[in-house]
This record gives C-alpha cells, structure tokens and sequence, in this order.
C-alpha cells in the first residue's frame, strides 16, 4: 500500500468525485455511478477512480463517455478541495468487481448443482467390495483357520 498521505489523498479524491457526480455533474447520459476506489500514485501525480454503473452495455458506454467530458471540471473541484500544489490527473475506469463476482457466483450455483446430482446418485449406491474393503486380523485368522482344514482334508485327515 502507500503511505498515510496517499491514501489520505486518495480517500479525498473519492469524496471529492463522488459528491461532484452526485451534485454538480448534471450530464442526461451519466447513469446510475458509484465511485468503488481510488488510487492515486505515490508522487499523488495521477488519480485512478474506479466506478460501477447500474445498466445495460449502452448506459454504461454513456456513462464513460459523460465521465470523460466531465473529467476537467471535476480535476478542478479535486485541486480546489485539496489545496495541493498538484492536483492529481484523473483516470476513470469501470470496476469490473460486479462482474467478477456475479460469474463466481454462477460458478458456485453450477458447483452446488453437481454436488447435489452427485449425492443423489450416491444416496442408493453400495460398495463393490463390500462396506469394509480392508482386512482385519480377525479376517487373517479365518484365512488361517480354513487354510490349515483344507490341508488336512488333503491328507486323508491324519497327520504322521
């Protein structure tokens, strides 16, 4: 991570834009935003805001493209509110978190079916080799035991 003012900065970045999207930014293409993070470099030359968008592939296209317009005016409001003698350049970019997070989740919906189909089958199933497929010494004696009649079955039943 970066150090306290970086993060400070950026923690002001993200109010700072997510206010001027909220208030000021009266553009009709920019949809539903949520400013998710910030990060800023460590110098604090450049700003890097990541955003969600509520919508469909066209929303969010005019959402990008309302956020690229509005870009100077809200660097301005940033450079004013920090009072730096820099004021950081922005980078917009749509988080792609929600989307990530919904295909781990139909992943995990497809894992949970296969699992269920699987116990299923396996709720009637029995062992091939019986339900204990290891010996046991009492197994080993019983071997034992019917190995020493059939050898003196063999003999005729006398031992010399």
């Amino acid at each position: 991570m970066g150090s306290m003012r970086v993060n400070k900065v950026a923690d002001r970045v993200k109010v700072v834009v997510a206010e001027m999207l909220d208030r000021r930014i009266k553009d009709p293409r920019l949809g539903f935003v949520t400013v998710t993070d910030v990060r800023v470099t460590g110098d604090t030359q450049h700003a890097t805001v990541f955003y969600t968008v509520m919508g469909d592939a066209e929303e969010l296209d005019a959402t990008a493209d309302a956020l690229e317009s509005a870009k100077g005016l809200i660097r301005s409001e940033v450079g004013k509110q920090l009072g730096m003698r820099h004021t950081p350049s922005l980078e917009f970019v749509r988080d792609a978190v929600p989307e990530n997070a919904r295909q781990i989740e139909d992943l995990l919906n497809r894992a949970r079916e296969r699992d269920a189909r699987v116990a299923a089958k396996a709720a009637g199933a029995e062992y091939a080799g019986g339900a204990d497929p290891y010996k046991s010494k009492a197994d080993d004696a019983d071997d034992l035991d019917e190995m020493d009649d059939s050898d003196e079955s063999a003999d005729g039943g006398s031992r010399a």
